[in-house]
């Protein structure tokens, strides 16, 4: 089973009113990037005892390798490459065609931009089974969260 795992918003909460926890960041790690800090590095061994493959699905590309792997203790992960599409798909996310067909079996889709519109299409084009989940981005993926994804995973 795939995990499409998405940073903005899923990892890396933003929009809040309130503070941030801040979590040490490894020297040399996202030095570029200061809201990296806002990553727990905790929830890197948390997605892997879901038991899915994860795989970026995020605008990062191959910078969530070289920045967010290793601040989640990860290996590097398989990246969803984007294709160029030439025309916005109406009300769907613009990731939602492209994940179905690099799926081809069941998965979960963490992202802070899904909606109804997506969740429909995927349950009539994707032939198999399907959870996507909406994180919200000012907190991020949550201990809440995981637990609806392991339950999924269980097939509860």
């Amino acid at each position: 089973m795939l995990l499409f795992l998405d940073i903005d918003g899923t990892l890396l909460p933003f929009g809040s009113a309130y503070p941030y926890p801040v979590y040490e960041t490894p020297s040399g790690q996202g030095a570029g990037n200061p809201l990296l800090s806002r990553v727990d590095p905790a929830l890197g061994p948390r997605l892997r005892m879901l038991g899915c493959e994860l795989v970026w699905a995020t605008t990062w590309l191959d910078e969530a390798n070289e920045a967010m792997a290793p601040r989640l203790g990860l290996p590097p992960l398989p990246v969803v490459d984007w294709p160029e599409e030439a025309e916005r798909p109406g009300p769907l996310h613009w990731k939602t065609r492209p994940l179905v067909a690099w799926a081809g079996r069941p998965f979960v889709w963490l992202d802070d931009e899904i909606g109804a519109a997506d969740r429909d299409w995927v349950t009539a084009h994707h032939p198999g089974r399907a959870l996507l989940h909406r994180v919200d981005h000012r907190v991020g993926l949550t201990d809440a969260d995981l637990g609806v994804v392991a339950g999924w995973v269980r097939g509860k």
